[in-house]
Formats: structure tokens, sequence, C-alpha cells
């Protein structure tokens, strides 16, 4: 659980920078936008990777009900988040950013307002909820490899 709160701190500080960047009347220079985007895509793939192969599934397989209503009312709500930013990613190239800046700034803004809520929202009901079990602690969240193995083939 430390390692899914310390990511979420840097998915907001790099939320944070990535706002400064758009409220700019003009695009910053491209390699500092490149950047700062790469690191929030990489950071946040890897968290929802983390919460999708391993602490949803411990979640799910609680036997807590509450719990288990918990973990799928998140994926139900939330489970598109990883595609979303990517079609938002990949749709944004650095010719696209630089003849529509208010349009990437519009969308950006868009998707970290999703990412906040999200974030807040795991913060304040989904980890208190994980961490009362007695079973989801941190070192039994550490990913099992025979499922990893069979759910990246």
């Amino acid at each position: 659980m430390r390692r899914l709160r310390a990511e979420h701190a840097a998915l907001s500080t790099l939320s944070r920078l990535l706002t400064d960047l758009v409220r700019a009347p003009k695009p910053p220079r491209p390699t500092e936008l490149a950047s700062v985007r790469g690191m929030l895509r990489d950071t946040l793939l890897r968290h929802l990777k983390c919460e999708d192969w391993i602490l949803y599934p411990r979640l799910k397989a609680s036997g807590n009900p509450e719990v288990v209503l918990l973990a799928n009312e998140f994926v139900r709500e939330m489970g598109h988040i990883a595609d979303e930013f990517m079609r938002y990613d990949t749709a944004w190239t650095a010719e696209r950013i630089a003849g529509d800046w208010p349009g990437f700034c519009r969308d950006t803004t868009a998707v970290l307002d999703v990412l906040a809520i999200r974030i807040e929202r795991e913060n304040g009901e989904l980890y208190p909820a994980a961490e009362k079990l007695d079973h989801v602690s941190p070192a039994r969240l550490a990913p099992d490899r025979g499922v990893a193995a069979r759910q990246s083939r």
C-alpha cells in the first residue's frame, strides 16, 4: 500500500507540473513537455497495472462483501482510465500540440481532472478499506509472479 500511495503522490506532483505547463499561453519547449508527459504516462500505467493485477483481485477475493462491492464499483466506474489516457496521449503528437495548443490544454486539463478525482477517491475510500483487511498488508501486495505471468499471456 505504501507503493501505491507513493505513486499517487508522484502522479499528483506530475499532474501539477503538467497543469503549470498548460496554463501558459504558449507551448513550452517540446522536450520539457514530452518529458513531463512521459513521466506521467509511465507512472500512471505502472500504477494502474499494479492495481488491476494485484490490488483489485486481492480485494475481490477478500471475502468481505463490502470490500468486494467497493472494488467492483471502482473497477466499473474507473476501469477505463488507462484506455482513455492512452487515446489522449497517442492523439496529441508534438505536431498536433504545436498546431492546437488551446485544444491540447483543454484535453489535458480534462484528463488531469479525471485522474485527480480517482486519486482522491482511492485515497479516501479504497485504500483505507484495503488497509483494514488483515491479509492485505504491504508484504501481501507483492506481485504473485504466477498470476502476473498468466495474465501477460
